[in-house]
């Protein structure tokens, strides 16, 4: 019996995250044991280079040693106390001199938590239940952001799950991302009514999708017009994109920011934080409840702190950003020599590609539009060999980070005795022909990446796994 056979007696469908469970893609889900620097190994002792990251909080990469070190200590005094720390307040210190917009901070155990509540606080600031938010986008799983667009923008939406009452469909509004027209026509007819837009700055939920240039302005201005408040949802962007987040790459103050992921270093934690007025709103001061039993637990306060002290070291976002360019160049230059219609977007240390003769990705119906199916044809005709592009889901996203670094010019430029290039392909049909795409690199290792485009890249120097990374975009 597999590890996934016997999951699936006593878990539901043998994953506690179903993104996890390889529906989108068939085959079993690989079960991990350990991790290192960019390195993940999986149970049955194979090795891959892991531009997952946990989905983003591992940008220094697996198991830094600081982050271990600072762990250990602190637990040994106590894993929580159900009462203040001191290491809360350094820590929301830190989140407030380096996120532009935030004034005062609340921790919680999750994003879905930071997004939840945010979205409360704002519907209790404002005296507003309408929300906005955009397809493609992911907040979470709360019942007021699992609804999918109507027919029309102002039509009601549908849950998208069982369980969320129709009636949360009538207070919340689905629109394009990327669609400054469709914005300031919803504000033209409903502004009144809207508590707030939420939006992921960056989108990280349908690949990798940046905001179209004056986007997120003219959500800031219709929000400031009618008194909506904008919320940034930096779960995925907050300190990865830039060292201030999103908001401070794109020069847009929201009113609040959720965040999570590199805010814990690998730890289950969220926060979500804003303006001093409105944040002053939430219990025990003001009258919108929130609480949270492991809120703010040392163990996590300080695995996030240590991680926030190490990538803000001068020049790390910038080698972040020039790993993760030099990845992308080299892919699309391998699919152009093969003939492959492909096409990159990334932001500093997430990046995403797609399928498609698009040369520009920028909206949910064109993410969709994509030949998925290139991707996941990868998944049976490799899956038995030891070089392994692995997706978990079709539509996810990458991340680099600092681990990805360290040798890898040095590999990049004359190669190293240990590893051997391969050429990984995808089958690929355009037309009468079929064409393949080499991105590939060491036969000995196995690259670990999240769907039909997105990943992030970490930032910790690591010889072998920085070579064996960086190969996997050089395919000459």
């Amino acid at each position: 019996m597999s590890l996934y056979e016997e999951a699936c007696k006593y878990i539901p469908g043998g994953v506690n995250s179903p993104v996890r469970a390889f529906r989108g893609v068939g085959g079993e889900p690989i079960f991990f044991k350990k991790a290192a620097g960019a390195h993940a190994w999986a149970a049955d002792g194979r090795r891959f280079i892991d531009y997952v990251g946990s989905w983003g909080p591992m940008i220094l990469g697996h198991a830094h040693p600081d982050v271990i070190k600072a762990v250990q200590t602190v637990a040994a005094d106590g894993l929580s106390f159900g009462a203040p720390t001191e290491l809360e307040t350094q820590l929301a210190r830190r989140v407030a001199l380096t996120m532009p917009s935030v004034e005062l901070v609340r921790f919680v155990s999750s994003g879905t938590e930071a997004t939840m509540s945010a979205i409360r606080l704002a519907r209790g600031f404002t005296g507003r239940d309408t929300i906005v938010k955009f397809e493609g986008c992911y907040h979470g799983h709360s019942d007021s952001l699992l609804i999918k667009a109507g027919s029309g923008a102002l039509t009601l939406g549908v849950p998208t799950s069982p369980g969320v009452p129709k009636s949360l469909a009538n207070h919340t509004v689905t629109l394009n991302f990327n669609d400054a027209d469709q914005v300031r026509e919803v504000f033209r007819q409903i502004g009144g009514q809207i508590a707030c837009v939420i939006v992921e700055p960056v989108a990280g939920n349908m690949n990798c999708v940046p905001p179209a240039p004056g986007f997120l302005a003219a959500l800031r201005d219709e929000c400031s017009r009618t008194g909506a408040l904008l919320i940034f949802d930096e779960v995925m962007t907050g300190f990865r994109v830039a060292l201030g987040g999103a908001q401070a790459l794109y020069g847009v103050r929201p009113d609040l920011t959720t965040l999570g992921k590199i805010i814990g270093g690998g730890m289950p934690v969220g926060a979500f934080g804003g303006r001093r007025d409105i944040m002053e709103c939430l219990a025990p001061l003001g009258p919108v409840y929130q609480a949270g039993t492991l809120s703010g637990n040392p163990v996590a306060m300080i695995a996030g702190l240590t991680t926030l002290d190490l990538l803000s070291a001068p020049g790390f976002h910038q080698r972040l950003q020039a790993a993760t360019d030099t990845l992308i160049q080299r892919l699309a230059d391998s699919a152009e020599r093969a003939g492959i219609a492909l096409a990159t977007n990334h932001v500093c240390g997430m990046f995403g590609f797609f399928f498609t003769d698009e040369r520009i990705v920028d909206r949910y119906g064109k993410v969709m539009a994509c030949d998925g199916r290139a991707l996941q044809a990868l998944l049976p005709r490799h899956a038995g060999r030891r070089h392994l592009f692995r997706a978990f889901r079709l539509r996810g996203g990458f991340h680099v980070g600092g681990a990805h670094r360290g040798r890898h010019r040095r590999h990049r430029r004359g190669g190293h005795p240990r590893f051997r290039r391969f050429a990984l392909t995808v089958p690929y049909a355009r037309g009468p022909r079929k064409s393949s795409l080499r991105i590939g690199s060491s036969s000995s290792r196995h690259i670990c990446l999240s769907g039909n485009g997105i990943g992030k890249i970490s930032a910790r120097r690591c010889p072998t796994q920085a070579a064996s990374s960086r190969r996997m975009s050089n395919p000459s």
